[in-house]
Protein backbone atom coordinates (compact mmCIF):
# COMPACT_ATOMS: atom_id res chain seq x y z
CA UNK A 1 0.00 0.00 0.00
CA UNK A 2 1.98 3.29 -1.33
CA UNK A 3 1.27 6.07 1.59
CA UNK A 4 -0.42 9.12 0.28
CA UNK A 5 0.84 12.40 0.65
CA UNK A 6 -0.68 15.74 1.25
CA UNK A 7 0.60 19.04 1.25
CA UNK A 8 -1.57 21.60 3.30
CA UNK A 9 -2.18 25.19 3.80
CA UNK A 10 -1.09 26.21 0.41
CA UNK A 11 -1.96 29.92 -0.90
CA UNK A 12 -0.91 30.59 -4.26
CA UNK A 13 -1.35 28.65 -7.57
CA UNK A 14 2.30 27.88 -8.25
CA UNK A 15 2.51 26.37 -4.95
CA UNK A 16 -0.46 23.62 -5.85
CA UNK A 17 0.92 22.92 -8.74
CA UNK A 18 4.66 22.56 -7.58
CA UNK A 19 3.11 20.38 -5.11
CA UNK A 20 1.39 18.08 -7.54
CA UNK A 21 4.53 17.93 -9.80
CA UNK A 22 6.50 16.53 -6.97
CA UNK A 23 4.05 13.74 -6.32
CA UNK A 24 1.52 14.96 -3.92
CA UNK A 25 -1.91 13.79 -4.35
CA UNK A 26 -4.15 16.42 -2.77
CA UNK A 27 -3.65 19.40 -1.36
CA UNK A 28 -5.26 21.22 1.32
CA UNK A 29 -6.70 25.02 1.12
CA UNK A 30 -7.38 25.92 5.15
CA UNK A 31 -10.61 28.41 5.59
CA UNK A 32 -10.29 29.44 8.51
CA UNK A 33 -9.63 33.38 9.13
CA UNK A 34 -7.24 33.19 11.91
CA UNK A 35 -4.89 31.13 10.25
CA UNK A 36 -1.77 32.91 8.45
CA UNK A 37 -2.42 30.04 5.76
CA UNK A 38 -6.05 31.02 5.21
CA UNK A 39 -7.24 31.71 1.81
CA UNK A 40 -10.47 33.59 0.26
CA UNK A 41 -12.61 31.91 -1.92
CA UNK A 42 -11.57 33.47 -4.72
CA UNK A 43 -8.11 32.42 -3.69
CA UNK A 44 -9.22 28.95 -3.51
CA UNK A 45 -10.81 28.92 -6.56
CA UNK A 46 -8.06 30.15 -8.21
CA UNK A 47 -5.53 27.31 -6.76
CA UNK A 48 -7.85 24.58 -7.65
CA UNK A 49 -8.43 25.65 -10.93
CA UNK A 50 -4.89 25.18 -11.60
CA UNK A 51 -4.07 21.55 -10.26
CA UNK A 52 -3.42 19.02 -12.65
CA UNK A 53 -6.27 15.80 -12.89
CA UNK A 54 -6.43 12.94 -10.38
CA UNK A 55 -4.97 15.87 -7.57
CA UNK A 56 -7.66 16.18 -4.80
CA UNK A 57 -8.71 19.22 -3.29
CA UNK A 58 -9.06 19.53 0.52
CA UNK A 59 -10.85 22.46 2.18
CA UNK A 60 -9.88 22.79 6.14
CA UNK A 61 -12.48 24.41 8.71
CA UNK A 62 -12.70 24.74 12.22
CA UNK A 63 -15.72 25.24 14.27
CA UNK A 64 -17.01 27.30 11.17
CA UNK A 65 -20.75 27.54 11.14
CA UNK A 66 -22.47 25.74 8.55
CA UNK A 67 -23.59 28.73 6.36
CA UNK A 68 -19.73 29.49 5.76
CA UNK A 69 -19.36 25.56 4.53
CA UNK A 70 -21.61 25.91 2.06
CA UNK A 71 -20.93 29.41 0.63
CA UNK A 72 -17.24 27.74 0.16
CA UNK A 73 -18.75 24.79 -1.27
CA UNK A 74 -20.61 26.29 -3.65
CA UNK A 75 -17.67 28.63 -4.90
CA UNK A 76 -14.58 26.09 -4.66
CA UNK A 77 -15.14 22.45 -6.71
CA UNK A 78 -13.65 20.68 -3.13
CA UNK A 79 -12.93 16.81 -3.40
CA UNK A 80 -13.01 16.28 0.13
CA UNK A 81 -13.60 18.80 3.23
CA UNK A 82 -11.72 18.37 7.05
CA UNK A 83 -13.10 19.38 10.04
CA UNK A 84 -10.22 20.27 12.68
CA UNK A 85 -12.44 21.37 15.57
CA UNK A 86 -15.27 20.50 18.18
CA UNK A 87 -17.77 19.06 14.81
CA UNK A 88 -19.82 16.43 15.64
CA UNK A 89 -20.66 13.50 13.25
CA UNK A 90 -23.57 15.00 12.53
CA UNK A 91 -22.18 18.29 11.53
CA UNK A 92 -19.47 16.97 9.16
CA UNK A 93 -22.32 14.75 7.64
CA UNK A 94 -25.08 17.33 6.70
CA UNK A 95 -23.37 18.09 3.90
CA UNK A 96 -23.27 15.18 2.35
CA UNK A 97 -18.98 15.41 1.18
CA UNK A 98 -16.77 12.95 2.27
CA UNK A 99 -14.78 14.19 4.97
CA UNK A 100 -11.80 14.26 7.15
CA UNK A 101 -11.90 14.67 11.34
CA UNK A 102 -8.76 16.03 12.40
CA UNK A 103 -7.97 14.34 15.95
CA UNK A 104 -5.40 16.71 18.22
CA UNK A 105 -3.29 14.60 19.60
CA UNK A 106 -1.76 16.70 22.61
CA UNK A 107 -4.74 15.33 25.17
CA UNK A 108 -6.96 13.84 22.31
CA UNK A 109 -8.66 10.75 21.76
CA UNK A 110 -8.18 9.07 18.84
CA UNK A 111 -10.07 5.95 19.55
CA UNK A 112 -13.14 8.19 21.23
CA UNK A 113 -12.78 10.16 17.63
CA UNK A 114 -12.72 6.89 15.39
CA UNK A 115 -16.19 5.66 17.10
CA UNK A 116 -17.96 8.85 17.06
CA UNK A 117 -16.90 9.44 13.44
CA UNK A 118 -17.81 6.09 11.61
CA UNK A 119 -18.21 7.62 8.44
CA UNK A 120 -15.42 10.20 7.99
CA UNK A 121 -13.20 8.93 4.90
CA UNK A 122 -9.98 9.83 7.05
CA UNK A 123 -9.09 10.16 10.84
CA UNK A 124 -5.87 13.08 10.54
CA UNK A 125 -3.90 12.98 13.75
CA UNK A 126 -2.22 15.92 14.64
CA UNK A 127 0.44 17.04 17.04
CA UNK A 128 -2.28 20.15 18.57
CA UNK A 129 -4.41 20.72 21.24
CA UNK A 130 -8.12 19.33 20.30
CA UNK A 131 -10.17 21.91 18.91
CA UNK A 132 -6.65 23.86 18.11
CA UNK A 133 -5.79 25.15 14.82
CA UNK A 134 -3.05 22.28 12.81
CA UNK A 135 0.04 23.69 11.04
CA UNK A 136 1.81 24.82 14.18
CA UNK A 137 4.53 21.98 13.68
CA UNK A 138 3.60 20.15 16.90
CA UNK A 139 4.37 16.52 16.75
CA UNK A 140 2.86 14.06 18.89
CA UNK A 141 4.12 10.18 20.20
CA UNK A 142 3.79 8.11 16.90
CA UNK A 143 4.82 4.93 18.97
CA UNK A 144 1.67 4.71 21.14
CA UNK A 145 -1.18 2.62 20.87
CA UNK A 146 -3.78 3.99 17.98
CA UNK A 147 -6.60 2.49 16.23
CA UNK A 148 -6.16 -0.43 13.70
CA UNK A 149 -8.04 2.09 11.35
CA UNK A 150 -7.24 2.04 7.70
CA UNK A 151 -8.09 5.74 7.83
CA UNK A 152 -5.06 7.34 9.57
CA UNK A 153 -3.71 10.27 7.87
CA UNK A 154 -0.22 11.28 10.23
CA UNK A 155 0.45 15.14 10.60
CA UNK A 156 1.80 17.87 12.89
CA UNK A 157 5.58 18.36 12.92
CA UNK A 158 6.01 16.48 9.66
CA UNK A 159 9.62 17.23 8.13
CA UNK A 160 11.77 15.30 5.70
CA UNK A 161 14.05 14.64 8.86
CA UNK A 162 11.23 13.13 10.67
CA UNK A 163 8.48 11.82 7.86
CA UNK A 164 10.76 8.41 7.86
CA UNK A 165 9.88 7.67 11.46
CA UNK A 166 6.42 7.97 11.39
CA UNK A 167 5.86 6.55 8.52
CA UNK A 168 7.88 3.52 9.71
CA UNK A 169 6.06 3.72 13.12
CA UNK A 170 2.43 4.01 12.68
CA UNK A 171 2.12 2.68 8.65
CA UNK A 172 -0.61 5.16 7.96
CA UNK A 173 -2.79 5.64 4.92
CA UNK A 174 -1.01 8.93 4.74
CA UNK A 175 0.82 11.72 5.57
CA UNK A 176 0.08 15.51 5.41
CA UNK A 177 2.44 18.72 5.76
CA UNK A 178 2.27 22.21 5.91
CA UNK A 179 4.98 24.25 7.96
CA UNK A 180 7.77 21.85 7.14
CA UNK A 181 7.63 22.24 3.79
CA UNK A 182 7.23 26.02 3.93
CA UNK A 183 10.07 29.19 3.56
CA UNK A 184 7.63 31.46 5.43
CA UNK A 185 3.97 30.13 6.16
CA UNK A 186 2.02 29.67 3.62
CA UNK A 187 4.79 30.19 1.14
CA UNK A 188 6.19 26.37 -0.20
CA UNK A 189 9.62 25.44 -0.89
CA UNK A 190 10.04 23.29 -4.10
CA UNK A 191 13.27 21.92 -2.78
CA UNK A 192 11.97 20.95 0.80
CA UNK A 193 8.23 19.60 -1.04
CA UNK A 194 10.72 17.31 -3.54
CA UNK A 195 12.60 16.11 -0.20
CA UNK A 196 9.83 15.66 1.54
CA UNK A 197 8.27 12.88 -1.00
CA UNK A 198 11.45 11.02 -1.62
CA UNK A 199 11.43 10.70 2.10
CA UNK A 200 7.94 8.87 2.03
CA UNK A 201 8.88 6.91 -1.47
CA UNK A 202 12.56 5.79 0.16
CA UNK A 203 11.32 4.47 3.21
CA UNK A 204 8.65 2.39 1.47
CA UNK A 205 11.03 0.89 -1.26
CA UNK A 206 13.35 0.25 1.78
CA UNK A 207 11.25 -0.22 4.74
CA UNK A 208 14.00 -0.45 8.25
CA UNK A 209 16.73 1.45 6.02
Amino acid sequence: MRCRIKICGVTRPEDAVMAAEAGADAIGLVFHPPSRRCVSEAQAARIVAALPPLVSAVGLFLDADAAQVRRVRSAVPLDLLQFHGNESAAFCEQFGDRYIKAVGMAGGDAWAVAREHPAAAGLLLDGHPPGAAGGSGEAFDWHQSLPAEPRIIVAGGLRVDNVAEAVEAIRPWGVDCSSGVESAPGIKDRRSIAAFIEEVYRVERHPGD
